[in-house]
């Protein structure tokens, strides 16, 4: 008597095969998006630190044009309402992590005289 053999049927090994594929192309897919979300962010980041250092720039050109400028009359103080407002916007930069303590210290005494 001849024995059939028992075990996965042709058609039941190629739909477990099926089954491995689609997973994995789905686990692929899933990896492939979170990885385009990084990059995406990372560029939405340098495109805002370049921002920053671009505004950093035009306030230090601004501010070295208004020290090279004549001073207008000193505001009560000492100060100048431009001198306050560069000085305001000197420590908005230093707080946000765009200019170091150095450089706050050397654009504060620039600014101050």
């Amino acid at each position: 008597m001849m024995r059939r053999r028992r075990g996965p049927s042709l058609i039941g090994a190629a739909a477990t095969t099926a089954v491995v594929v689609g997973t994995a192309g789905a686990v692929s897919g899933k990896q492939q998006a979170a990885a385009q979300q990084q990059a995406a962010a990372q560029q939405h980041a340098a495109a805002q630190q370049q921002a920053a250092i671009d505004q950093a720039a035009a306030q230090a050109v601004a501010a070295q044009q208004a020290a090279s400028a004549p001073a207008p009359a000193a505001a009560a103080g000492g100060f100048s309402p431009e001198a306050m407002e560069q000085l305001k916007q000197l420590g908005e930069l230093k707080a946000a992590g765009v200019l170091s303590d150095e450089e706050f210290a050397a654009a504060k005494a620039k600014l101050l005289g």
